[in-house]
């Protein structure tokens, strides 16, 4: 039986070269076009084995290969990987982790060996950037082996030092690793291929690898399978000329113009008739073609295609897609079950948005390996409806969001400003997300501890009421109203001069002893260390005294707009006299 074309993902850390070795192998300047130089979409391209063959040269001679080639899918760091499924599994049946040779593991590439992980996809480690080793003369186009033999012996220790260590690294992360030419059990062992992206050193070697892997272990899984198509939407573009299109991955079966297909969305499939399809030519990128696509009448796993088809608009990125030939209905109910977010939820926790079904699913495994309980988990941008959600928790660490690489619509961002609360955490990066939310939480257990035993300060202003002066001192006893914020006995008092007069005593009302004060309450404070018409007098608008450290975390915690405008103001009070106070 014949063989499909291999699926093979390119992940790694953001600017680690994952676009740049494309680019080198089909020729084109992709990365140079993409915004900041990094990749925004995802993209996938074609390479025939012919293309190959070329490439590898002589690495190549006398060895037969019935891979007719490799379709890379260069992804925008690691979090389009989990967008791309198949059947509750990987999309991928190979990966290739990028690595820059001078920065070694960093978060993202952390992530990414945990969804490799996950998904048990095996990959290969192409370690980047050898041509910035000091003292490394580079070549293009040309085996690994032959530029290292070109190479000084002070250079090639520098290399087997680097590779020993971050060797150790993935041993550490659970996989045992080695450079490719001193692997004897490819199974057992993760191939590291020393290369240079930007010069073509080592590239011919990384190729070598992978159809050979994908000839020799892979080749039950590359059947080709007749019948109707299934793929997997990598990304839903406006075009012009067009309207909205869709790109896709079919990684089983066959597609055909006029074909009725079902594709899910966040609500219910969507069925539509395809009125177009659009392969881009060999070695060119769906997302950034160079020449124009070619239209065609039917197309065969695996492969990338732009889809043309009314009703498009709904659809996400990671939905699936698959040709409805009979039991229309059926194939319906099957998609929106694979649409289904499996997520296991709770009355008390967070809430987690995402972009995609995967990278949702991606968050949430990360939550729950870490103890984390989820309260409202979905696919798109913050809404108002998550804030108060978010809002409305009864527990202090639990009122946060976690927004992975999706947006803060305007009104949830009113929301925030209006409420007290929520945090909102927002990255394109899980790792970096669940780092920031455990460092808050740290933080945050210390300040409500801190407030339990009334240690930290709060922002609060105050004024003092005309006629309530009911001792002048020692300690001076006066009613107050409070403007903003709240105040509890120990307090400083702070004047608008920027001199700190007395401490609040206690608080009462109505002969009661009160903890605490808030913004309303008239109330009566007897105050250490004042005279009433020296340090203090009626009608005189007074503030909270905040340490410069504790003013600090204020900063970071949950403060409506009154008590923000306390803080600020207490700021400006005090830089008059410091300029570096609080810094």
């Amino acid at each position: 039986m014949k063989i499909r074309q291999p699926i093979v993902s390119v992940l790694g850390h953001v600017d680690h070269g994952k676009t740049t070795l494309l680019d080198n192998i089909r020729g084109s300047a992709v990365a140079s076009r993409e915004a900041g130089k990094i990749t925004q979409h995802i993209g996938a391209t074609e390479v025939p084995i012919d293309t190959i063959k070329h490439i590898c040269g002589k690495l190549m001679k006398g060895k037969d290969f019935t891979v007719p080639g490799l379709l890379f899918i260069d992804t925008p760091g690691h979090y389009s990987f989990t967008t791309l499924r198949s059947r509750g599994g990987a999309l991928a049946d190979l990966a290739v982790l990028v690595i820059d040779i001078m920065e070694g593991i960093k978060p993202q590439t952390l992530e990414s060996i945990n969804i490799l992980r996950r998904y048990k996809t095996p990959f290969v480690v192409a370690v980047n950037k050898i041509d910035r080793l000091a003292g490394w003369r580079s070549q293009e186009d040309i085996c690994f082996h032959e530029s290292l033999e070109t190479q000084s012996e002070q250079v090639q220790e520098k290399l087997d030092e680097i590779l020993y260590n971050l060797v150790g690294k993935l041993y550490a992360e659970g996989f045992p690793s080695e450079r490719y030419d001193k692997i004897e059990d490819f199974q057992k062992t993760i191939a590291l291929v020393p290369m240079s992206a930007k010069y073509g050193e080592g590239i011919p070697d990384l190729l070598l690898i992978l159809v050979g892997l994908a000839q020799r272990y892979l080749e039950k899984q590359l059947e080709k399978e007749e019948g109707p198509a299934e793929g997997t939407i990598l990304e839903v573009k406006e075009e012009k000329g067009l309207g909205t299109t869709v790109d896709v991955i079919i990684h089983h079966g066959t597609l055909n113009r006029g074909d009725k297909i079902v594709i899910g969305t966040t609500q219910k499939a969507v069925v539509t008739k395809v009125k177009a399809l659009l392969r881009p030519r060999p070695l060119d990128e769906i997302r950034d073609p160079k020449d124009q696509f070619d239209l065609c009448d039917s197309i065969s796993a695996a492969a990338g295609v732009k889809i043309s088809a009314p009703d498009l608009e709904a659809v996400i990125a990671g939905a699936p897609l698959k040709v409805a030939v009979e039991d229309e209905e059926g194939i319906v109910k099957e998609i929106q079950s694979e649409m289904k977010l499996e997520i296991e939820t709770a009355d008390e926790g967070l809430v987690v948005k995402a972009d995609a079904i995967g990278s949702l699913e991606a968050l949430a495994y990360e939550l729950k390996d870490r103890g984390i309980p989820i309260k409202k988990a979905g696919v798109g941008d913050v809404s108002k409806r998550d804030v108060i959600e978010a809002a409305t928790s009864n527990e202090p660490l639990k009122k946060a969001i976690l927004a992975f690489n999706v947006k803060l619509l305007s009104d949830a961002k009113d929301e925030i400003e209006r409420c007290v609360g929520p945090v909102v955490f927002e990255s394109s990066i899980i790792y970096k997300l669940m780092k920031d939310y455990e460092e808050w939480t740290e933080k945050r257990k210390i300040e409500l501890d801190k407030e339990a035993r009334g240690e930290r300060p709060h922002p609060g202003m105050f004024k003092v009421l005309p006629d309530c002066v009911f001792r002048v001192s020692k300690p001076a006893i006066i009613g107050v109203r409070v403007l903003a914020g709240r105040i509890r006995p120990g307090q400083g008092i702070l004047r608008p001069d920027g001199k700190v007069v007395g401490r609040i005593k206690s608080i009462q009302s109505e002969g009661k002893s009160l903890k605490e004060a808030i913004s309303g309450d008239e109330i009566a404070i007897s105050v250490d260390g004042v005279t009433v018409g020296r340090q203090l007098c009626v009608e005189d608008i007074l503030y909270v005294d905040i340490p410069g450290d504790d003013y600090k975390c204020l900063c970071e915690t949950e403060l409506n707009v009154d008590e923000k405008e306390v803080l600020d103001k207490v700021c400006e009070i005090k830089r008059k006299n410091n300029q570096f106070w609080g810094m």
